[in-house]
């Protein structure tokens, strides 16, 4: 059973920063990709950034050099340094994480991340 602790967000004002984490547990071979994605109310669930083991990265249009996503392979544990955050970043930020071996997707339970004044 893959099981996950997310942690690090919270309200922010415009331009502030945030760091998320997500530890993954209960795969015997751990993780290929790890990402994170986001949903904001009444729109549809959108990439973020995703990791591979080996460190190469793949970010959403929106980040534009804002995000920063990095992973530690032997926690089997996520990050996301967001900067310089807007309101629109608004939303619930879902770890996903990929099994090695059989390549089945997990996902988080979702942290909220509120960018206001």
């Amino acid at each position: 059973q893959v099981q996950f602790v997310e942690s690090g967000g919270g309200l922010v004002q415009p331009g502030g920063s945030l760091r998320l984490s997500c530890s993954a547990s209960g795969s015997a071979f751990g993780f290929t990709d790890m990402g994170w994605y986001r949903q904001a109310p009444g729109k549809q669930r959108e990439l973020v950034a995703t990791i591979t083991r080996t460190g190469s990265t793949v970010y959403g249009d929106f980040v534009k050099g804002r995000f920063t996503i990095s992973r530690d392979n032997a926690k089997n544990t996520v990050y996301l340094q967001m900067d310089s955050l807007k309101p629109e970043d608004t939303a619930v930020y879902y770890c996903s994480a990929k099994r090695r071996i059989f390549s089945d997707n997990f996902w988080g339970q979702g942290t909220q991340v509120t960018v206001s004044s």
